[in-house]
């Protein structure tokens, strides 16, 4: 996972490698009730908008999480741009962040499918930011997106996507 910087707003762009095909991935990625599933536990991550199954264009999809143990926060997100079994956007509308751009991309590679998320964020509080992003988002970002690769691992091991 790398994370790099450009104008106040974060980039983070992280891949992983699964050996299924496109559209199983597509298939267990575009399903927002599996979100939870490759989220850490401590998050308290819970879907709170009905499960329509699949992604949408114009999609509303609400959760709320827990960024620590004290404050659990509500998290709206919108679907703004999709192609099937390509890629989709969710952009969030209201939630911990001052902005959320998160295209989830898929590409078909020999052996199996690339997983490519790429985040743009913003962090409130301008003045606080900085600190916030290097004592706090960082680490919780990385470890986010590293406990999601070791589900989605175990999670095609144990034949669970197909």
């Amino acid at each position: 996972m790398e994370i790099s910087k450009h104008s106040n707003i974060y980039r983070l762009h992280n891949q992983q490698f699964l050996p299924i095909s496109k559209e199983i991935a597509w298939r267990f990625f575009s399903a927002p009730q599996n979100l939870q599933k490759i989220t850490p536990e401590e998050l308290d991550f819970r879907m709170t908008s009905p499960d329509e199954g699949k992604v949408y264009l114009g999609q509303i999809i609400t959760y709320t999480i827990r960024l620590n143990k004290v404050f659990k926060m509500n998290w709206v997100t919108e679907i703004t741009g999709m192609i099937h079994e390509n890629y989709f956007v969710d952009e969030q509308r209201f939630g911990p962040y001052k902005m959320w751009h998160h295209r989830h991309a898929f590409e078909e590679v020999e052996g199996g499918v690339l997983v490519t998320d790429i985040v743009h964020f913003k962090i409130p509080f301008s003045l606080i930011a900085p600190l916030a992003y290097r004592f706090f988002v960082k680490q919780n970002l990385k470890r986010i997106f590293n406990y999601r690769a070791e589900k989605l691992n175990e999670i095609v091991a144990s034949n669970q996507l197909a």
